[in-house]
C-alpha cells in the first residue's frame, strides 16, 4: 500500500522548533562491530586525556589493532585512571602505541597505473603557460591521493574498521583517509580531464563491489558507515566513463548494481509519497540512515550536543537525524533544521530533498542509456516510465513558478504515519539553497530553453553567487554547508547545467561562475600549496571554514572540478588569473 505523508496543517514546518510531540525513533538499525563500540570508549578516554583543543574524534575511530580485541580491552580497563576518567598522557601513549597502529596505516600507497606527468591531449583549451603549469600540479595530485587497502585487513578484518576493496581508490585527502561515495563522482571527472580511464574504473568497481556486498553504496569504506549510504551518484560515473571509454564490460557489471541500488532508494524508509493538489500520488525519496546513536566518528561531539535533550527517545531521533544529514553529504546545514539557531531541531527525515531525487531521476535516465546499450529492452521499458513519474513529482512537489526554484518539501513527522493529505504549499522551504537550482544540471531540465531562463534569472537575483563562486546558502550559521562557504561540487553542477543549455546568457553566466572558481583556487593554492575541501566565496583566494572538523586539504573533489572547469572553458593565453580577474 503507498501511504501518502505531507504536512497535516497548513503551517511552515520549517518554523517549528521542536519534533510533534510524541514523535520517536521507529526505524531500522544496522549494527555496529565490537572494534568499533570499543574505539568509541577509547576516543572518549582521548578527550578526557587530552582536551578538547585540536581533537578530532574520528582519529580514534580509524586506528587498528595489533593484538587481538579482548586483549586491548583488558589492558585498556587496567589503565589508572582519575575521577574525571581521564589518564595521565604518557600512561595513555604508550599503551596506543603498544596497542595500536596508526591511523590509515592500513592503506598503503598504490601507484597509479595510469599516470604520467603531462598526459596527451591534457587541457587542449588551457593556453596560458601559468594556468597550464597550475593545472599540471594538480593533476599529478592524483598520486598523492592514490591508496590500496593493505592485504592486513582482508587477513584480520576483526582488528580493523576499514573495509577490504578489490582495486586501488583515490581519497579526498587529510582526515579522510578512505574512499568516500559521491565525492569519487567529481573525483573521477578530473581524472577523465587527466585521462586515467584505469584509475577511474578502479573506484567505480570498488563501489559495485559494496554494492554487491551491502546493497547499496556506503558513505565511505569503514565499518562505521555501513548503516548509510550518500548522494547517488554512480550511474553517473559509469555513464562518464563509458562515454570517454566505450568500455561495455563496466556497463554490463554496473546494470545489476544499479537496479539494486535503486531498490535501495526507492523502497521502505527512503521512499515518500505524497498527493499533489490535483489528487495525482507522487513517489519521492528522502534521506533515513539505519542508525540512532551517535556517529562514531563524531561521537564525543554528537552527545554534546543530544545533552540538551531531555530523553532518551527524542535523543535516538536525533541521533538519527545526525546521521541521516551525514547521508546527504550537507553535514551540516540550517537547510536541515526546523529552527535555523538550534542545532538540536535538525529534521531530514522529514524533508523531501531536491537534489537527492534529481540524482535518483538521472539514475534513471542513465539505466535506461545502459540498457539500451546491451539491449535489455524490458529495463528501459520499465525506467522510462519511472523517470517519467519522478519527473512529474519533481514538476508537481518542488518546483516553484513564482521563485523559478526547485525547493525542498517538508512531510509530516514520524515513519509510520497512514495520513494521506494533499500537498500544501506552505510546506515548500523558500529560503535561497545552492541545492534549489541543482536540477538544471541534468538534460531533461537544461534542455528546455525557458526553464533554463526562469532559473537563470532566479539564480541571478538569488544572492548566492558571490565573489569567488556559489555560496551554499544565505545563512551564516558558522555550520559549513551554509554562507559563506562554496563547495566544488555544486559549482560544477550548476555551471555544467546553465553550460550545456541553448541559453547564450546562461553559458556566459556558467563560464563567469567557472572563472570566479578557478581563480580562487589557483590563488589559495599559490598561498597555502594546497588545494581545499572548501572556498569562501565572499572573498577570491579565501578558503572555506565552520563545521565540526578543521579544514581539509588534499582535496578529491576540488580538483576534480577545476579540472573539469579548465577542460571545458580552457583559459586564453593572454587572460591573466588571480584575483583581479575575477568580473565582480
Amino acid at each position: 500500500m503507498l501511504h501518502c505523508l505531507v504536512s497535516a496543517s497548513g503551517t511552515v514546518p520549517k518554523a517549528m522548533s521542536k519534533p510533534a510531540t510524541g514523535n520517536f525513533d521507529r526505524g531500522p538499525v544496522i549494527p555496529t562491530t565490537p572494534l568499533v563500540t570499543f574505539l568509541e570508549h577509547v576516543q572518549e578516554t582521548a578527550l578526557a586525556t587530552f582536551g578538547q583543543k585540536d581533537f578530532d574524534p574520528k582519529l580514534y575511530v580509524d586506528l587498528s589493532l595489533k593484538s587481538n580485541l579482548s586483549t586491548t580491552v583488558t589492558a585498556f580497563h587496567k589503565l589508572p585512571r582519575n575521577a574525571t576518567g581521564s589518564v595521565s598522557i604518557p600512561d595513555f601513549k604508550e599503551f596506543m602505541h603498544e596497542y595500536f597502529d596508526g591511523a590509515g596505516n592500513d592503506l598503503v600507497y598504490a601507484e597509479p597505473p595510469d599516470f604520467v606527468p603531462e598526459p596527451d591531449g591534457f587541457l587542449p583549451k588551457v593556453k596560458n603557460p601559468q594556468v597550464r603549469a597550475w593545472a599540471l600540479e594538480v593533476h599529478a595530485l592524483w598520486k598523492n591521493l592514490s591508496r590500496r587497502v593493505s592485504c592486513s585487513v582482508s587477513e584480520r578484518p576483526e582488528f580493523h574498521t576499514l573495509l577490504p576493496l578489490p582495486g586501488p581508490v583515490v581519497i579526498p585527502g587529510s582526515r579522510f583517509r578512505e574512499v568516500y561515495y559521491w565525492d569519487s563522482y567529481w573525483v573521477i571527472r578530473g581524472l577523465l580531464a587527466s585521462k586515467m580511464y584505469k584509475t577511474a574504473k578502479a573506484i567505480v568497481t570498488n563501489l559495485i563491489y559494496l554494492i554487491d556486498t551491502y546493497g547499496y553504496v556506503l558513505n565511505g569504506a569503514r565499518a562505521y558507515y555501513t548503516n548509510r549510504s550518500q548522494p547517488p551518484l554512480l550511474s553517473a560515473m559509469v555513464y562518464d566513463i563509458y562515454n570517454r571509454t566505450g568500455d561495455l564490460d563496466l556497463v554490463k557489471k554496473a546494470l545489476p548494481a544499479l537496479l539494486k541500488e535503486h531498490q535501495f532508494w526507492n523502497s521502505g524508509i527512503h521512499k515518500v509519497n505524497v498527493q499533489d493538489n490535483r489528487g495525482r500520488n507522487h513517489t519521492l525519496s528522502r534521506y533515513y540512515a539505519m542508525w540512532n546513536k551517535p556517529r562514531p566518528e563524531s561521537s564525543t561531539t554528537d552527545k554534546v550536543h543530544a545533552s540538551k535533550l531531555l530523553n532518551a527517545s527524542e535523543k535516538e531521533q536525533f541521533y538519527r537525524e545526525l546521521a541521516s544529514v551525514a547521508e546527504s553529504g550537507w553535514d551540516f546545514s540550517t537547510r536541515w533544521m526546523r529552527n535555523t539557531s538550534d542545532f538540536t531541531t535538525l529534521a531530514i527525515t522529514s524533508i523531501l530533498p531536491v537534489d537527492l531525487n534529481i540524482f535518483i531521476l538521472k539514475m534513471e535516465l542513465d539505466i535506461v542509456s545502459m540498457a539500451q546499450i546491451v539491449g535489455d529492452n524490458k529495463t528501459v521499458e520499465s525506467f522510462l516510465k519511472s523517470a517519467q513519474a519522478r519527473k512529474e513529482a519533481i514538476d508537481s512537489v518542488f518546483w516553484n513558478e513564482e521563485n523559478g526554484q526547485w525547493l525542498d518539501y517538508w512531510i509530516s513527522n514520524g515513519t509510520g504515519s497512514q495520513e494521506c493529505q494533499r500537498w500544501k504549499a506552505s510546506n515548500q522551504n523558500n529560503n535561497a539553497f545552492a541545492s534549489n537550482f541543482v536540477p538544471i544540471w541534468i538534460d531533461l531540465f537544461n534542455s528546455d530553453t525557458c526553464i533554463v531562463e526562469k532559473v537563470r534569472k532566479s539564480f541571478q537575483s538569488s544572492g548566492l553567487l558571490g565573489a569567488a563562486g556559489i555560496a551554499t546558502s544565505l545563512t551564516r550559521s558558522e555550520e559549513q554547508w551554509d554562507f559563506p562557504n562554496g563547495w566544488a561540487p555544486l559549482q560544477h553542477m550548476i555551471v555544467e547545467g546553465l553550460g550545456k543549455s541553448g541559453s547564450q546568457e546562461a553559458k556566459s553566466m556558467a563560464q563567469d561562475i567557472a572563472m570566479r572558481w578557478i581563480n580562487t583556487n589557483y590563488v589559495a593554492y599559490k598561498e597555502t600549496g594546497a588545494m581545499h575541501e572548501k572556498y569562501n566565496v565572499e572573498k577570491c583566494g579565501d578558503i572555506g571554514g565552520g563545521g565540526e572538523y578543521i579544514p581539509q586539504t588534499g582535496f578529491g573533489w576540488s580538483n576534480g572540478v577545476v579540472l573539469a572547469f579548465l577542460e571545458e572553458f580552457g583559459w586564453p593565453a593572454d587572460l591573466k588569473i588571480g584575483c583581479n580577474g575575477v568580473l565582480l
